[in-house]
């Protein structure tokens, strides 16, 4: 992702590739498919990344853990990059990374018939196979690696997590490295020093322009679930008025 130019998404929390097509169609530029937090199951992911096809929407998968196995499956399925949570130091983004890619850069393991390649259809090299990256910045010892993370080759974005961010730093003050305001600040500023784009998700788009202004080019405005309860409460608390 460009570390200047707005590149936005949303979050897949449902599982549905219906929404994930309807994202790709309404011209996001990438969205992020929730196997962490999301409902869908590892059965309905292929289906949401076919969604995606015919589209210049990516197609990003967020894993629930860093295993090796879980990364390159989802690589192989077609996913454009990885986004990995809790991310807290160097050597673990360097594992990571490791993990994403074939050798000599990592330890992934290659198969031309997977599909990715089209089940072979495809010509492809390992030279030419660059998965996106996208490490998660959700404590406050993260917030302080974050230059380190961000030194990895490999690493692409640094992501803060907001809930997880501003959870940790209110349950361990004494360790925090500033506020959820500094430390936002501090994990764009590590990103630009090292020429790495830095993203967030928001709940309001009414907080975009803020927070382009602090740096962040990746950013993903809410997600499926939260739009849909949006508008199913706002009919609930319409009816009283239709109805009086």
């Amino acid at each position: 992702m460009n570390n200047t130019s707005l590149n936005l998404g949303t979050w897949i929390s449902s599982g549905s590739a219906v929404v994930t097509e309807l994202a790709a169609l309404c011209g996001f530029h990438w969205v992020l498919i929730d196997m962490e937090h999301g409902n869908g199951a590892e059965a309905d992911l292929q289906n949401q990344l076919r969604a995606l096809r015919g589209t210049s929407t990516r197609g990003i998968v967020r894993v629930g853990a860093p295993h090796p196995d879980t990364i390159a499956r989802y690589l192989d399925w077609g996913a454009h990059g990885i986004m990995i949570p809790h991310v807290r130091s160097a050597a673990e983004a360097e594992q990571i990374v490791r993990s994403a890619h074939y050798p000599p850069r990592g330890e992934r393991g290659f198969s031309r018939s997977v599909r990715a390649y089209q089940y072979g259809l495809n010509v492809v090299t390992v030279e030419n196979s660059t998965p996106l990256i996208i490490a998660q910045i959700e404590t406050g010892e993260s917030v302080k690696a974050a230059p380190a993370i961000a030194g990895v080759d490999g690493v692409d974005v640094l992501f803060v997590g907001p809930a997880d961010l501003q959870l940790d730093l209110k349950m361990r003050p004494d360790s925090a490295p500033g506020s959820y305001e500094e430390c936002l600040q501090l994990v764009a500023n590590a990103a630009r020093v090292a020429d790495k784009a830095s993203g967030i998700l928001l709940r309001d788009i009414a907080d975009l322009s803020k927070h382009v202004a602090l740096g962040f080019s990746c950013i993903a405005v809410d997600s499926d679930l939260s739009l849909l309860r949006k508008g199913f409460k706002e009919i609930q608390q319409a009816l009283p008025l239709a109805t009086s």
